[in-house]
């Protein structure tokens, strides 16, 4: 694997991460937790990404 797939690889997941706690954290907001909830729904968001899902994706692209 190429230094520059693995880069790759590495943003699209770390875009995801961020998606993953921005809609956790948004959803637990609307939900009525303090901030403290609504990050550690932000974090079991993040935890639950199923990388090899994106990785699979990735790789069929």
């Amino acid at each position: 694997m190429k230094k520059t797939q693995n880069i790759e690889y590495a943003e699209n997941i770390r875009g995801a991460c961020i998606k993953a706690a921005q809609e956790g954290f948004m959803d637990a907001s609307i939900s009525g937790l303090c901030a403290e909830g609504a990050m550690e729904a932000a974090i079991s968001a993040m935890q639950s990404l199923n990388l090899k899902k994106i990785l699979d994706e990735e790789q069929s692209s």
